[in-house]
């Protein structure tokens, strides 16, 4: 007989939790004083999205949250991440707070916290107001200033009763996919604007964290949320290495340099010089971005596996960030990516638990004392309800075991992860994809918008409630 498999043990205070954003399950696009974000106008744009779908209803949260709160209380989940949406708080994107808006997410934390529920929320999960948009956007150095006097504003609000607090959700895509390659909203493709939305990013995250230190109480924890890429070479040719060193400027060191270390990467401004000079960079920015962090929030899926381009190479740019003729990477046409071999998830993107654990193990490095949180990680699959109504779901189970397991690993490392966040709680309008690409933990029928816990949720419920990580069961 086998021996059994030992169980993978997590501290006590580990949170469990899972993750959605506003624009993706809220709906309700239209109520209660919410006007349009860049996200709405993208989605009814002809062939943005899949389909042309949109998230005029997605799944109805904003109507269901007390069902979908109960539902995570039956799991067995410690926390919950979500995001507010900007234009509902504060619909122009400047001036006084629409109360009805707060008052939504004044209902949804205290029903999260009535069931024992840790609420997380994110401030800025890419729906900016169409109106700052339609005024510049994040290449707009004023949108930085909006963006703190709206954290002012939902700190103030919510700050009595949330205690985790992340600025930004993954400005490398609200900056690269929004502004350079334009498969996200605004759908913009210029490179040099990408760069700037980049910057302002950082100083409305700077800014925002001050506004809510001013705004909250001191024992509140700030984050911000990145999704740093594992950055990966073919080969240690020099060339290759030089690849590498690029995209992980473009990917990690353009955010976390200034947040962190209060400076950019000194080979990020060479490498891009034949697109900006970087003049938008004001004396005393920098200052403003690095605030000191109470927590580092990664967010991680696939590994990138990157060269020197050759000569004669030709094709599509397989970095897993959809297609486009436009670049999300500024200055970087000199670097191929490939695809890294292994199983793929509905996505595309190679499964590889190592990324997560080199992640994790990366900042441990690089922010000692930083406590970490995985605020995403998830897998897209084809799920489909058996003739029963069960959605099985193996694929994924397998996937979150891969990942947990090296979350623990990282922790027995020496790593400080005090808790993980599963993307997706359930299946929603996943952006440009529209609703074909399933991330969800609980499986959504979008004609009927009933929500069927897939195997996979029982299973993380299972793991929450006992801090280890049940064997995986075969077929």
């Amino acid at each position: 007989m086998p021996e059994p498999e030992t169980p993978v043990s997590f501290p006590p205070a580990f949170l469990w939790g899972a993750a959605t954003s506003a624009y993706q399950i809220e709906g309700a696009v239209r109520e209660d004083g919410r006007t349009p974000s860049i996200w709405d106008t993208f989605s009814h744009t002809p062939g943005k999205t899949a389909g042309g779908e949109h998230g005029d209803i997605a799944v109805d949260h904003y109507h269901r949250y007390r069902e979908d709160v109960a539902m995570m209380a039956e799991l067995g989940l410690t926390a919950y991440r979500f995001s507010v949406s900007w234009s509902r708080v504060q619909p122009t994107g400047r001036g006084p707070a629409v109360q009805k808006g707060l008052d939504f997410y004044r209902r949804l934390v205290d029903e999260l916290l009535a069931a024992g529920i840790k609420p997380a929320l994110t401030l800025y999960h890419w729906d900016l107001p169409q109106e700052l948009e339609d005024a510049g956007g994040w290449p707009e150095r004023d949108t930085a200033f909006r963006f703190a006097e709206y954290a002012q504003i939902v700190g103030e609000a919510l700050g009595d009763r949330v205690e985790q607090w992340i600025t930004l959700n993954e400005p490398w895509c609200s900056a690269f996919l929004g502004y350079a390659s334009g498969v996200h909203a605004p759908g913009r493709t210029d490179a040099a604007a990408a760069l700037k939305a980049a910057h302002h990013l950082n100083l409305a995250h700077g800014l925002g964290t001050s506004a809510l230190r001013t705004a909250m109480p001191a024992r509140n924890s700030v984050a911000v949320s990145l999704n740093s890429s594992v950055v990966r070479t073919v080969s240690e040719d020099p060339a290759d290495l030089a690849a590498a060193q690029k995209i992980d400027d473009l990917a990690n060191g353009v955010f976390h340099g200034p947040m962190l270390n209060g400076a950019y990467p000194d080979t990020l401004f060479p490498a891009t010089s034949s697109v900006t000079d970087w003049s938008y960079v004001l004396d005393g920015d920098l200052a403003l971005i690095h605030q000191p962090l109470d927590a580092l929030g990664l967010n991680y899926y696939t590994p990138a596996l990157v060269s020197a381009v050759e000569p004669d190479a030709s094709g599509p740019r397989a970095d897993g960030h959809g297609a486009s003729s436009f670049s999300p990477w500024p200055g970087a046409d000199d670097v191929a990516f490939h695809q890294t071999p292994g199983e793929r998830t509905e996505m595309g993107w190679t499964i590889d638990p190592t990324g997560l654990q080199d992640l994790i193990m990366r900042y441990t490095r690089e922010a000692p004392g930083l406590p970490i949180y995985i605020t995403e990680n998830g897998a897209a699959y084809d799920d489909k309800p058996d003739p029963d109504g069960r959605v099985h779901d193996p694929e994924r189970i397998a996937y979150l075991h891969g990942h947990l397991t090296a979350v623990r690993q990282a922790i027995t490392a020496g790593a400080d992860v005090r808790g993980y966040y599963l993307w997706s709680l359930m299946d929603n309008f996943e952006w440009a994809y529209g609703y074909g690409k399933r991330f969800g933990a609980v499986y959504v029928d979008y004609s009927t918008l009933e929500r069927t816990p897939k195997s996979s949720a029982l299973w993380y419920g299972e793991a929450a409630r006992t801090g280890s990580l049940p064997a995986i069961q075969g077929d």
